[in-house]
C-alpha cells in the first residue's frame, strides 16, 4: 500500500503518542470498517509497526481464513485467533487490526484490554455493504442473504464493540481524514 499520508499537526501527533505510550492500539469492528487500511496508515503516521491479525493467522497456519473456517469451524478458528492476538500484543507499541469477530471473543477481548487501547471503527450497514459485497472472501457472508447476515452481525456485535476504549465513525471520506480522527480520539486520552 502506497498511500501518501498528509502531515498531521505536530501537536496532535505528540499528544496521540503520549496517550498511547508503550501500549498497542488495536482496531476492532466489522469487516469492511477499514481496520486494516486505516490501521496501517495510523501506524505509519505514529512511526510504529503495523500488524494485521488475520494475515498473521494465515501466515502461521499456512491457510486462508476461509480455509480455516471450512476445515476447523468457527470455534477452533477463534481459539487460534485468540492465541495469535495474545502473542501479537506481548510487545508494543504497535497498531494491530483484528478480524471482525476477534473482539467479540471473550479471550481475545481480555488480551486486548490487558495491555492495549481498543478503537472501534463504527460503520453503518450501507458503508459496510458497499465495501464487502464485491469480494467473496468473507466466510461469514457465504449465506443466502449476505446483507441480512451483515445486519445480524451488527445487531450482535455492536453492543460488544461499544466496550472499546475509543470509537471513531468510519464513513466514506478520505483515509487521511479517518487517520486524523483516530489520532484525535487517541490524543483525547492524554492526561491534561
Amino acid at each position: 500500500m502506497n498511500d501518501v499520508i498528509e502531515p498531521v499537526s505536530e501537536a496532535l501527533l505528540v499528544k496521540a503518542k503520549a496517550a498511547l505510550g508503550r501500549r498497542n492500539l488495536v482496531f476492532v469492528g466489522l469487516m469492511g470498517a477499514g481496520k486494516s487500511a486505516i490501521g496501517r496508515m495510523t501506524a505509519q503516521v505514529l512511526g510504529i509497526p503495523f500488524v494485521d491479525s488475520d494475515h498473521e493467522i494465515e501466515r502461521v497456519s499456512r491457510m486462508t481464513i476461509s480455509e480455516l473456517f471450512a476445515a476447523y469451524g468457527e470455534e477452533e478458528f477463534r481459539a487460534l485467533e485468540a492465541r495469535v492476538i495474545k502473542r501479537l500484543l506481548n510487545s508494543g507499541p504497535r497498531v494491530v487490526s483484528t478480524g471482525g469477530g476477534a473482539y467479540v471473543n471473550e479471550r481475545s477481548r481480555r488480551h486486548i484490554k490487558k495491555n492495549s487501547l481498543s478503537l472501534w471503527l463504527n460503520a453503518d450497514l450501507d458503508v459496510l455493504w458497499e465495501r464487502v459485497n464485491k469480494r467473496d472472501t468473507r466466510p461469514l457472508l457465504k449465506t443466502e442473504n449476505p446483507k441480512q447476515t451483515l445486519q445480524n452481525l451488527m445487531n450482535v456485535r455492536y453492543p460488544i464493540y461499544a466496550q472499546a476504549d475509543l470509537t471513531v465513525v468510519s464513513r466514506d471520506v478520505k483515509k487521511e481524514i479517518m487517520v486524523e480522527e483516530v489520532l484525535t480520539a487517541l490524543a483525547s486520552l492524554e492526561k491534561k
